[in-house]
Order: C-alpha cells, then sequence, then structure tokens
C-alpha cells in the first residue's frame, strides 16, 4: 500500500480486516431493562470527572438486549450511567459497561469512547419477571429484577429520554504510554422508534469485585424499574470537551 492508500483505507484496526464495518450504527428490537436507584452522593462525585456536573445521587443500571445490530450483530449489555450536566446541556455519563461480543466493545471504545470491558450480561423473561443478570468470569456481580410490564408508559415521554446528550470519557494512549486522546464525545441517538414502554416494581443486588466494581455505586433506594422495546440508530459522535488542547496551547507558547 502507498502512503495515500493507507490514509484512504484507515479506519479501524486491523486496516485489512476491522473489528467492525463504519456507521451509523441501526439497531432493531433493542431491549432494555432500567433500574434506577438512590446512591451515596459522595461516591458518586468521585468518579464523574470534570468539566461534567453532578446533578442528583442517581444511578440508572441497565441490562439491554440487542438482537440485530449493524455490523455488531447479536449481543447483550449492562452498565451505570449518571445523570450529568454540562454547560447547560443536561444529559449522562456511561459510568461502565460489559459487554459479550467483541465488535461492539472495540468499535464503542475506539469510535466514541464507551467504557466497555467483556462481561456476560443476560436479559431473559422467566414467568411474570423480567430478569437482567451480569457476571464477570463464572463470578455473579448484579441481578436486576421488574416485574413484567405491569403498567404501561408514555411512549414520547420514553422516547425524549432515549434521545437526551450522552457523554464518554474516551482516552487512547500514544506509543509511549501517555494520553494521545483524552477527551469527552457527546452524542445523542437518532430514529428513535418506541415498540412498548412499561413500569413496574423493581429490585438490584450489586456484588463487589476488584475488576468489575460495579458495587462501588451501593443501591441505597430503588427509584423506578423500566421496560423498553424501541428501533434506533447509534450515530457518530461530537467532542464536547478536549482536556489535552490546555497543555498543547502552552506548549506552543514555549515554543
Amino acid at each position: 500500500m502507498t502512503e495515500d492508500e493507507v490514509c484512504r483505507n484507515a479506519f479501524a484496526m486491523p486496516i485489512n480486516n476491522p473489528a467492525f464495518p463504519p456507521g451509523p450504527y441501526r439497531f432493531v428490537d433493542r431491549e432494555y431493562l432500567i433500574i434506577s436507584y438512590r446512591t451515596d452522593p459522595a461516591l458518586l462525585r468521585q468518579v464523574i470527572p470534570a468539566p461534567l456536573q453532578f446533578l442528583e445521587p442517581i444511578v440508572r443500571f441497565e441490562f439491554i438486549n440487542m438482537p440485530d445490530a449493524t455490523g455488531f450483530g447479536s449481543y447483550c449489555e449492562s452498565g451505570q450511567v449518571i445523570p450529568v450536566s454540562m454547560n447547560g446541556v443536561v444529559g449522562s455519563y456511561a459510568h461502565s459497561m460489559y459487554l459479550n461480543d467483541h465488535p461492539p466493545i472495540a468499535g464503542g471504545r475506539e469510535l466514541w469512547g464507551f467504557p466497555k470491558k467483556w462481561g456476560g450480561p443476560k436479559l431473559r423473561v422467566l414467568k411474570d419477571t423480567l430478569v437482567g443478570t451480569l457476571d464477570y468470569g463464572d463470578i455473579r456481580i448484579a441481578t436486576g429484577t421488574m416485574g413484567f410490564k405491569h403498567t404501561t408508559l408514555d411512549c414520547e415521554t420514553v422516547k425524549k429520554s432515549l434521545g437526551a446528550p450522552s457523554f464518554l470519557l474516551k482516552i487512547i494512549p500514544h506509543v509511549d504510554g501517555s494520553a494521545r486522546i483524552c477527551e469527552l464525545v457527546q452524542y445523542s441517538l437518532t430514529d428513535i422508534s418506541i415498540k412498548g414502554a412499561w413500569s413496574g416494581p423493581g429490585a438490584l443486588e450489586l456484588h463487589h469485585h476488584a475488576l468489575a466494581p460495579v458495587a462501588q455505586l451501593p443501591v441505597l433506594e430503588i427509584i423506578s424499574a423500566v421496560h423498553i422495546m424501541a428501533d434506533l440508530i447509534l450515530p457518530y459522535g461530537t467532542v464536547a470537551y478536549d482536556y489535552l488542547a490546555p497543555y498543547n496551547a502552552d506548549d506552543a507558547n514555549k515554543l
């Protein structure tokens, strides 16, 4: 390959056989179990990166089935999302994510900066209960349950909540181990079609693990449990804040 060919074909690694194709990425029959809970505000402040601002001591623990995702295939995901704001924009910050499929792990980390690690999440219906579980290795670290379709929710309200801005902390190291990219990425889901949304009684149990510290934000009180079925598109994001810009400017001023 010539230098021009390398630049023209450079999208993802490996260059001759990328782990995922270019987007945008459409999801069909995406199914959520979202359990919102109150946690310790002091512990929550420790994990929210400035300039994102703390709103209230609430965490959303999510279990998501994605049976039909462009380029990514079929997989399940679980993690924690925190309500935040920045410069007057209210949204959410993805704190942790665990999933069982390599392409969305690679694509999520490289493109947007999703905090994805390999894990074993599952979301299924057992009799009258929607059950989400998350294992790290063969150790259970989270169990969420909800009464199946007890109360129907307003689809427009749910659609608005899914379309709200989201923030991610993207870090890609240089070859010497220093940060080459360190930025907050903002994105919003688009073309959202809500196929159904329900609430019901919910419960969530978290267990401590050295390498999957979901219990670092403990459950103090369950706020709500929501079950959603939707089609949507995950587009590319934008850089909302560049942590390295002040340092780069300082280096330029020294020249």
